[in-house]
């Protein structure tokens, strides 16, 4: 199974009530294992989970820390790009030429790496003192 096969599948599981956007992003790491997630929104709108969040949470529980390849699929004219925090998160565990597949479920497809997915993360590096 592709990685956006494995997005493309969580991505019916997504709860979405509210907005009817259903997202779903999975990622492979180094070791090679798969994970996923879906977007899971809430009452109290803000407070909900990105699929990327979740996909990104199920492998840090799972003791991995890097992402070698990404992807994520949702059901929109053009491929949609992850949030702005989500960015990040994708940057604390994922190398600037990682890639980074967005997709919709038309099969329009945009790939980039994480460098041209957010120029100027914020990194572990910064946090460094001289």
């Amino acid at each position: 199974m592709t990685l956006l096969d494995a997005a493309r599948k969580v991505r019916d599981n997504a709860y979405a009530p509210y907005s009817r956007f259903k997202v779903g992003a999975a990622l492979r790491t180094a070791s090679g294992a798969v994970f996923s997630g879906c977007n899971v929104e809430n009452a109290a709108y803000p407070e909900g989970t990105c699929a990327e969040a979740g996909a990104i949470a199920a492998m840090a529980a799972a003791g991995e820390r890097e992402i070698a390849e990404i992807a994520v699929i949702a059901d929109c004219p053009e491929p949609v790009p992850p949030c702005g925090g989500c960015r990040q998160k994708i940057a604390e565990f994922a190398r600037p030429e990682v890639k980074v597949t967005l997709a919709t479920l038309d099969g329009a497809e945009r790939v980039m790496s994480v460098a041209e997915l957010l120029p100027g993360a914020f990194l572990p590096a910064h946090l460094e003192r001289g």
